[in-house]
């Protein structure tokens, strides 16, 4: 199982061509790929077109669709938190934090473009699922 951030899929959804999409691309109908429901609200707030989100909503819709936060999760986010702002790392948004943490947890590799993921990968083993990432 893959998780896809919402990095990755607006890219894709936009038509961007890099590593990640293309990887995307040819992952989808073929391997087991995962979306987060913060990730899933993520992407879907993003479309002003009814069409477009219409289609990408039942794109999304096929995939596995975890929870990703609750009390136990929020404790373990917390503490990888803390521990990056230890080292002087501060992440920008929180949902990050949640979304790696999930996928720490978990053993889910993490399909991503956004810079936010390096130090998860650098310090607390997050894997991505490209090399390059």
């Amino acid at each position: 199982m893959v998780l896809i951030d919402s990095s990755v899929w607006i890219e894709y959804f936009n038509g961007e061509l890099n590593p990640q999409t293309n990887f995307l691309d040819e992952i989808l109908g073929v391997e087991p790929v995962g979306i987060g429901d913060l990730i899933f609200l993520e992407v879907l707030q993003g479309f002003r077109s009814d069409s477009e989100h219409k289609k990408a909503k039942s794109l999304l819709m096929d995939l596995t669709v975890f929870e990703i936060l609750g009390r136990d999760q929020a404790i373990r986010v917390a503490d990888n938190d803390r521990f990056l702002r230890k080292k002087g790392i501060t992440v920008r948004k929180t949902i990050d934090t949640i979304i790696a943490t999930y996928c720490i947890n978990r053993g889910f590799p993490l399909l991503f473009t956004d810079r936010d993921f390096e130090p998860f990968v650098q310090y607390l083993n997050l894997q991505p699922a490209l090399d390059d990432a």
